[in-house]
């Protein structure tokens, strides 16, 4: 089933260089890239995106993290888009991602760990309407 999913390349990925990297690795698993651009981030994006983790004791970490800083935003395509970009990334925490993965490979940070992605339908709907309000998401 086709569908399409939000990802967010965090600060470190474009500080590091790795943006073309990472964007290449999804790319290549046949996912189309449908649009794409660098943001600074807002204080209220980031509380917004991370919105579903406020009231734990990691959500005042995430937002000042990427808060004022460049991030690239995009929304991906394909079959099972969701699912296989989650795959790709890896576990959230570097150390215990698989190697072959986005984070296996590259990550270095827990916090910072390269790259966000939505994990449902639900959140690459409420997600992309944070840095795409216009996109069309019938």
């Amino acid at each position: 089933m086709t569908e399409r999913t939000f990802v967010m390349l965090k600060p470190s990925a474009l500080e590091r260089g790795l943006v073309g990297e990472i964007v290449g690795r999804f790319e290549r698993k046949g996912l189309k890239l449908v649009t794409v651009k660098t943001v600074a981030m807002t204080r209220s994006q980031a509380e917004e995106l991370y919105s579903v983790h406020r009231g734990k004791h990691f959500f005042d970490d995430l937002v000042s993290r990427i808060n004022g800083r460049k991030v690239v935003v995009m929304v991906l395509e394909g079959r099972s888009a969701v699912s296989v970009v989650r795959r790709l990334i890896g576990a959230t925490d570097p150390v215990n991602a698989e190697p072959g993965t986005i984070r296996g490979d590259l990550g270095l940070d827990l916090t910072d760990n390269l790259v966000h992605a939505s994990d449902s339908e639900e959140s690459f709907r409420r997600e992309c309407s944070i840095f795409f309000p216009a996109y069309e998401l019938g």
